[in-house]
């Protein structure tokens, strides 16, 4: 029986149940850039922080959120709710949303390429709703950052994103960004 209702699930939503047991985000990525990112949240590695992105999806607040920082050979990173939407009062990558931050849950996967990371200031515990995607691995992030997931689809779009400049890697001009980002369960 329970084989059963495995089959029924699996033909209900194809393309997610074979790809990751979710919850999974769905980013809709807009800009010089467009497609689908699907990460594999992982909240039995970093339940708070899970629950975090998949409250503040849930309420729409990244929707047209920018990849404001894109480091070529590193990461993009995304997901200010309050500072890299257009029209923001304040510079991208400086706010996180009105939630407080999130204590630290360091694990040991390692930062391989697509994996999904929290970003964080130089306080540990300094995580909000800020969030990157790594281009290549960079182990020595390995028990610093919270892993938080991995891109189960759209690689090539994440590897697309528009790239930012100097070491700081702000994006310049007009950013790609989380056209619409959902929850599926």
């Amino acid at each position: 029986m329970r084989k059963l209702a495995c089959a029924a699930i699996f033909l209900a939503a194809p393309a997610l149940a074979q790809d990751g047991p979710g919850p999974n985000l769905v980013i809709d990525v807009a800009g010089e850039t467009s497609g689908r990112i699907v990460i594999d949240m992982l909240p039995d590695v970093a339940p708070n922080h899970v629950d975090r992105i998949t409250a503040l999806a849930d309420e729409g607040a990244y929707d047209g959120v920018a990849f404001h920082r894109v480091i070529e050979g590193f990461m993009a990173q995304t997901g200010d709710v309050q500072c890299a939407k257009a029209g923001a009062s304040c510079p991208p990558g400086t706010g996180g949303s009105e939630r407080p931050d999130i204590d630290a849950e360091f694990s040991d996967v390692p930062y391989d390429r697509g994996i999904v990371g929290m970003a964080r200031a130089q306080n540990p515990n300094s995580a909000n709703s800020q969030f990157f995607i790594m281009f290549q691995e960079g182990y020595f992030l390995n028990g610093q950052y919270t892993v938080v997931g991995r891109v189960i689809e759209g690689m090539d779009v994440v590897d697309s994103i528009k790239r930012g400049v100097g070491q700081s890697g702000a994006v310049q001009g007009t950013p790609d960004i989380m056209q619409t980002v959902t929850v599926v369960r």
